[in-house]
């Protein structure tokens, strides 16, 4: 076709709520040649993901279109029927969701889910069904493609979860693919392996695609044009290089400017920031450290999750743990916090030996109160029935004795205030709470007990790159005010970078390399260190390809 494949003019989309009508897209207009990419960024509630459903139909029920065209090949679709839809999805147009596990069916495999799109738009037996079925995992370089037609989604992982969305999304050849947030919650490699097989089969298949995404990083290296959305609106729009070399609208650059690079520090990712105060002084001569571990191990059924591990940390000092899913990060962040046990190895708090305790009884341990953790995904991590204010009493009605409950509303008050919670904030549920916000409470409540280590595992993982800059600036301002030390526990390396002043490197389980994080970054020396830091998006302009 020699017209536009899609195109959306001065779309306009409410939705009823409790409070009344919500204008959540306000009029924007976009368009995609036939086999373009076009990235939408933007952060969280400025319509991306919203644009993308109404394009698909797949609206909220509280949601509708108002205003405004949606058309596909030159046919409009604004108001199009059921049957129309149903000719449409799958065959025409498909989409990649934010959370693949969340998405596929948990009770079929997936094998059957790829030939269920396979047999709603065209007619073919179940066995042959089966067989496209099988040379589409091939075709996303599943591993081992027969014996895992058969699996169910939870015996897959993240990355592979992805990979048969991706088979779904292509199964029937349509000529555009809306890809959100594909790749939120993968390491590096696992992300850059994704992506580059979009690229790969969107070039291969002469599709179209809409990569929405918060990672700015990811949006010049895979994408020939860019839109930002802010607020409901297209603030700007243009050439991918062009845009990230010399933006326009000053939200562009905000959000550049709080986007970690291989040279960025913390303080230049919050705008017009104060210097960072200075850190404690370091360990007295003859003074134990702050945590020692000698050889630990961690055994499930026949896989061995941390491999013979050993490293120290300093009073006051950030050691960040870097590696791919299922390298062992999180489980030694749980062993060492003591929520679970370790099958082999010691674990030395303070000079103090605490791998002896059950992990079941360490709540009574004296040291639980020293050895606190802030959580992956804040959402998960706080107890739906506690108001913001519980969730950080909690660890204080456990682990303190405060003398009243006025002492305690002071201390949580005081924790909020230092963690940058509004007080009005602290009788909300963590529904009424924004990601940053739960984050907020999450560290608020990390901190109560006035620990001495603090175990971060992924703890920006999901926030907008704007909120992760004001978190991480956070936490970098509380450990230098309170000495604390911290085992940062992350699969974004330029995070680490910057948080930590020592790196270890992990795979599957064991210590591939360590050192401090300046020399690691400058001069990596194993081959694995080097992959992890080739695969990371960035800016760079000789980093930006034009896609096929």
């Amino acid at each position: 076709m020699t017209g536009p494949l899609l195109e959306v003019e001065d779309l306009h989309i409410r939705f009823s709520t409790r409070r009344g009508p919500v204008e959540a897209v306000r009029g924007i207009s976009l368009r995609l040649a036939p086999g373009e990419t076009l990235g939408v960024v933007g952060e969280s509630g400025s319509g991306k993901s919203v644009t993308a459903y109404a394009v698909t139909h797949l609206l909220d029920r509280a949601g509708s279109i108002t205003q405004g065209r949606i058309r596909f090949r030159g046919r409009d679709i604004t108001r199009a029927g059921r049957h129309e839809l149903r000719e449409l999805r799958g065959s025409a147009m498909s989409m990649i969701f934010q959370n693949p596990r969340g998405a596929l069916n948990p009770i079929r495999t997936v094998g059957r889910q790829i030939a269920d799109v396979l047999r709603a738009h065209n007619a073919i037996t179940a066995r042959e069904a089966r067989e496209r079925a099988l040379d589409l995992l091939r075709a996303v370089l599943i591993r081992d493609p027969k014996g895992n037609l058969d699996a169910y989604p939870h015996e897959l992982s993240g990355g592979m979860c992805q990979r048969v969305m991706i088979a779904m999304a292509i199964a029937c050849e349509p000529a555009l693919m809306i890809a959100d947030e594909p790749t939120t919650g993968l390491d590096v490699t696992t992300q850059k392996t994704v992506m580059d097989l979009l690229a790969r089969i969107t070039a291969e298949r002469g599709m179209a695609m809409i990569l929405i995404t918060h990672d700015l990083g990811l949006a010049a290296q895979y994408c020939r044009r860019v839109a930002v959305m802010e607020r409901g609106l297209v603030v700007e729009e243009g050439a991918a290089a062009r845009l990230f070399q010399a933006p326009d609208h000053p939200y562009t650059r905000r959000l550049i400017a709080a986007s970690p690079t291989r040279t960025s520090t913390v303080a230049d990712l919050v705008e017009g920031d104060a210097p960072p105060p200075p850190r404690r002084a370091p360990r007295a001569p003859g003074t134990p450290l702050l945590l020692e571990v000698q050889g630990l191990f961690k055994q499930y059924a026949r896989t061995r999750a941390v491999d013979d591990v050993s490293f120290t940390l300093e009073p006051g000092e950030s050691l960040g743990l870097v590696g791919e899913s299922g390298s062992g990060k999180s489980t030694i962040s749980r062993l060492i916090c003591r929520l679970i046990d370790a099958t082999a190895g010691e674990i030395i708090f303070d000079g103090q030996s605490i791998a002896a305790t059950p992990a079941r009884h360490f709540h009574k341990a004296p040291q639980r109160r020293d050895i606190q953790i802030v959580f992956q995904d804040p959402t998960d991590s706080l107890n739906p029935r506690f108001s913001a204010f519980d969730s950080i009493a909690h660890p204080l009605r456990r682990l303190d004795r405060l003398p009243s409950e006025a002492a305690l509303r002071a201390r949580v008050e005081e924790c909020a205030e230092r963690c940058g919670l509004p007080r009005e904030l602290l009788d909300r549920f963590p529904h009424q709470l924004s990601g940053g916000q739960k984050a907020r409470v999450g560290i608020a409540r990390a901190i109560a007990t006035r620990p001495r280590l603090l175990v971060l595992d992924e703890p920006t993982a999901a926030l907008d790159v704007s909120v992760q800059a004001v978190i991480l600036k956070l936490l970098d301002d509380l450990r230098r005010e309170d000495g604390l030390g911290y085992l940062f526990v992350s699969h974004d390396l330029n995070v680490v970078r910057m948080m930590c002043e020592r790196t270890i490197v992990l795979r599957q389980g064991r210590i591939v390399e360590q050192g401090p994080s300046a020399a690691l970054f400058a001069a990596p020396q194993a081959a694995y260190t080097r992959e992890l830091l080739a695969a990371i998006p960035h800016f760079d302009p000789e980093a930006m390809r034009e896609p096929a």
